[in-house]
């Protein structure tokens, strides 16, 4: 693989389970920082600053024992897109793959030492509400323009779907993130395969401009909302009556995972024309009432700018933390573009 992982448990005199942490270093990332720095995450704790410096300070030991002079937390081992940074405001409900936590895990980190490396916020579309007229005519415009084509997934053609889905989101993301690992096709695939019961054809779009893959947009079923009915157990009865849930009209909010436009399309009103469609979509599906976008970091003021847009609230704010073992050392925040 291309990590390591540590896990442990803390237990008080009692023999009462009081906490939990685990680090982690993925090979391919940590040496490209400053300093080489791995990751916290799976972080649960009584409300006793004693035990949580007690967790951070064996997590550390061990990350120094591995070479390592900085960890992030919490955050989770591979892709940015799930359990990422800590919720510290917008306590509203638990969704699938996003950080929930307790409030006052904000003070245990930072009262640890924890400081500020991004802000993250999350943003929120009430589709029952009318859309703005301005945001309209610019998706209306595009959607209308030459040469521009929106297709969404269809299951006969998910192949190539995959393999222009990872051509955008290759070049989209290497233009923003440091250090940016491509995504292969083949793990497209897979997950596509993988996620089948819970995708929804219509929720997953591609633009094209004159043939060439341009943009992405990718959301499903906030499956949370039926998951909390078969208590965590996902045995073949359960996957069945998930099926049934499914087809039923239970599920009335969408999860918009992520939006991407290759940089020499962005500005273009791309954007603005994947909420149109999906404005569409959910118009014929009418047990969708809102959709929760996955967070957007302070280093992307440009998605930002887009979300608010659209119409957008924002909802939910995190925060990812990093902590320098070298504690004289200069800290430095994520990079935020002028």
């Amino acid at each position: 693989g291309h990590g390591t992982a540590e896990r442990w448990l803390l237990k008080d005199e009692s023999g009462n389970l009081i906490g939990r942490i685990a680090a982690f270093i993925d090979f391919k990332t940590s040496k490209v920082e400053d300093q080489p720095t791995g990751g916290i995450g799976f972080f649960e704790c009584i409300n006793n600053q004693e035990a949580a410096n007690f967790l951070f300070d064996t997590a550390k030991a061990w990350l120094i024992s591995q070479n390592i002079q900085a960890m992030d937390g919490p955050i989770n081992f591979g892709e940015r897109d799930s359990y990422w940074g800590l919720l510290i405001d917008g306590f509203t409900h638990p969704s699938y793959e996003i950080a929930y936590n307790h409030k006052y895990y904000q003070e245990l980190f930072e009262t640890y030492g924890f400081k500020t490396y991004f802000k993250q916020e999350g943003f929120h579309l009430d589709v029952t509400k009318k859309m703005d007229e301005r945001f309209l005519r610019i998706a209306e415009r595009v959607t209308k323009q030459g040469g521009y084509e929106f297709k969404h997934l269809t299951w006969k053609d998910k192949d190539r779907f995959a393999e222009d889905f990872a051509e955008v989101f290759n070049v989209a993301w290497d233009s923003f993130i440091e250090n940016f690992e491509p995504m292969k096709v083949e793990y497209i695939k897979k997950v596509l395969k993988k996620a089948k019961i819970i995708i929804e054809e219509e929720f997953i779009w591609i633009a094209y401009k004159e043939g060439k893959p341009i943009a992405i947009y990718l959301m499903y079923p906030d499956v949370n909302m039926v998951l909390k009915h078969l208590n965590g157990n996902m045995h073949i009865f359960n996957m069945l009556k998930f099926i049934y849930l499914k087809k039923r009209k239970t599920i009335s909010r969408a999860r918009g995972v992520l939006m991407g436009v290759i940089p020499e399309f962005q500005n273009r009103g791309i954007e603005s024309a994947f909420i149109m469609k999906i404005a569409e979509v959910i118009d014929r599906k009418p047990q969708y009432k809102e959709i929760e976008f996955s967070w957007v970091g302070d280093f992307n003021p440009k998605m930002r700018k887009i979300f608010i847009s659209v119409g957008c609230v924002s909802v939910k704010h995190y925060i990812t933390y990093r902590y320098l073992f070298d504690r004289n050392a200069e800290f430095k925040r994520y990079p935020i573009p002028d």
